[in-house]
């Protein structure tokens, strides 16, 4: 018969040496498991921050749209939208609070809401027709509709206008050629 205190001083023995040093299968798993746990959660907070801000004038614009419709569903009053062009922001107000939302830093930028109907106040700044029938603000209806309006964005070269749908508060598509 083995006595225990034998057994134990053999175990001890094999794991102070050099070649009996090493980690358990158990040990190696537990180590990739941690690491794939911490790589999980640092990419998909990276990429929500990421992609949570907007980089343009117009992205800003989409959120704001998105932001005020859903105001106006929830809350059951209208909301107004308008850019303020000297903080650089657009806003929301429906008459109890102001949600600003900034717009990226942008020289010569400039943000118009114009009027459904194209064409009527063209003018010529610097060889380029820009559309001057402005509306100081559109307003999102509490039934999901908004303004019919048209949304125009200058930043120091032509200027790039969207027109919304006023059903749906969404860019109307541009008509493709050989479609009626």
């Amino acid at each position: 018969m083995k006595r225990p205190g034998r057994l134990k001083s053999r175990f001890r023995r094999r794991g102070a040496s050099p070649a009996g040093a090493g980690f358990t299968l158990l040990e190696i798993l537990l180590a990739l498991a941690l690491m794939a746990l911490l790589a999980g959660v640092l990419v998909s907070g990276s990429a929500h921050l990421i992609g949570d801000k907007p980089s343009t004038a117009e992205d800003v614009f989409w959120k704001a749209m998105q932001q005020g419709r859903k105001g106006a569903l929830t809350s059951e009053r209208d909301v107004r939208l308008n850019f303020d062009p000297k903080e650089k922001n657009f806003v929301l107000d429906d008459g109890v609070s102001t949600q600003l939302l900034a717009v990226p830093p942008a020289k010569d930028l400039t943000v118009d809401f114009l009027s459904a109907q194209a064409g009527r106040g063209l003018v010529l700044i610097g060889g380029e027709a820009v559309d001057a029938q402005t509306v100081p603000f559109v307003t999102l209806y509490a039934d999901g509709t908004c303004t019919p309006f048209r949304v125009q964005f200058r930043k120091g070269g032509p200027a790039h206008i969207l027109a919304i749908d006023p059903w749906t508060c969404a860019q109307v598509l541009p008509k493709v050629e050989g479609t009626p």
